[in-house]
Formats: C-alpha cells, sequence, structure tokens
C-alpha cells in the first residue's frame, strides 16, 4: 500500500512539470493544411502554364499535393508532363492513321499486321522496337541530363528544346500556344488509353467499336 502511494505521489509530481497540455483541434489543423496546400499551388501557377481547363477556367489540379510535398522536383514533372503529352500526341494520330496507311516493307504490310494493335508484338520479333528503344534510350543518355540540369538551374523551361521558329513571336501568343499544348496532351495521355483499351476488348480498329 505505501508503494502504491509513493508511486502516486510521483506521478503528480512529475506532472506538475510537465509542459501544459494544447488542445488539439482537427478542423484548424485541416484547415490550416488546406490553406499551406493551396499557398504551394498557387506558387506553381505563378511560374507555370497550364493551370486551366478547355473553358479557360482556372483549374489547378494537384490532388496528390506533389507541389506542396516536393517542390524542387515541379520542374521534373513539367518536363515529365510535356512530354508524356507530345508522345500521347503522337500516339494517337499514329494509332489511327495505321489503320489506313502504312509505310513500305512487307514487315509492316495489312498481311503482316492486321491491327495497329498487334504491331508491338509483331515488330519485337523482326527487331524495329529494338531500334526504337535504342534511340530513345540514347536520347535520355545524352540529352535529358543536360536539359534537366539546365532546367535546375533556371537556364531552361521545362519542355523548351528550341524548336519555336514557327510559334509565336509574343510572349502572350506563345503562352496560349503552351497552354494548348498541355490541354490537347492531357487529353491526348486519355485518349491513347483508351484506343488501346478498346481495340483490345473489341478486337477491331478505327473507331474502334
Amino acid at each position: 500500500m505505501k508503494s502504491a502511494a509513493a508511486l502516486l505521489l510521483l506521478a503528480l509530481g512529475a506532472e506538475a512539470f510537465a509542459p501544459a497540455r494544447v488542445p488539439f483541434s482537427s478542423s484548424s489543423s485541416s484547415a490550416a493544411a488546406a490553406a499551406q496546400s493551396k499557398t504551394a499551388l498557387n506558387d506553381v501557377w505563378d511560374d507555370y502554364v497550364g493551370g486551366i481547363d478547355f473553358r479557360g477556367k482556372e483549374f489547378k489540379f494537384d490532388p496528390l499535393s506533389l507541389a506542396e510535398t516536393y517542390p524542387p522536383l515541379v520542374p521534373w514533372f513539367r518536363e515529365s508532363e510535356i512530354r508524356h503529352c507530345r508522345t500521347a500526341m503522337l500516339a494517337v494520330v499514329g494509332f489511327i492513321v495505321q489503320d489506313f496507311v502504312r509505310i513500305p516493307g512487307e514487315m509492316y504490310s495489312f498481311s503482316a499486321i492486321p491491327k495497329t494493335v498487334d504491331a508491338h508484338d509483331a515488330l519485337l520479333k523482326s527487331g524495329p522496337m529494338y531500334q526504337l528503344l535504342f534511340f530513345i534510350g540514347l536520347w535520355d543518355v545524352i540529352i535529358t541530363p543536360m536539359a534537366m540540369k539546365a532546367t535546375g538551374e533556371g537556364e531552361r523551361a521545362p519542355g523548351d528544346y528550341g524548336l519555336t521558329m514557327f510559334g509565336p513571336k509574343d510572349e502572350a501568343g506563345m503562352k496560349k500556344k503552351q497552354e494548348s499544348e498541355l490541354l490537347n496532351g492531357r487529353l491526348a495521355m486519355c485518349a491513347i488509353g483508351g484506343i488501346a483499351t478498346q481495340t483490345v476488348i473489341t478486337g477491331h480498329g478505327f473507331p474502334y467499336i
């Protein structure tokens, strides 16, 4: 009994010197986090174009809060988005065109590859897919590191490879073109996934129904 009383007194004494507890409010914490996330998003869209939807209305989309969590990597994220946009736009056009027109060569003919979706496996066997992999890999080994280094040092905008000779000369016109590229590219990324899925499911070429 005496031991229990002594332990109780020790505990009370320790409690007297403990820092005061601050009541935790989940609502205030959530509000602060939301405000911080919105500030991070605003900071990102101050520096980058593309924070709009197809109507031209403001649309700052970052559901995973990547801009807040990894701010130094935001240029890399934008570079990746632009590359995927451009690849997807080419892929959509290529996927549709190949259902009607083929480049010369027996291995690319309709008899060798009846449907565009079959081209990947067929051309793996005959070799061209390995050439494609080689040249894409070569680009990433030689160009990508230097490009991203320049981007990180503020000497280059993400996605800028200097191929702007046919682009608008004024800043407002260039910004509009960049927004169009992003909006069309984002749509194309969704579209190429839908095209590939639909043609596999139906077994048909364009219009994949």
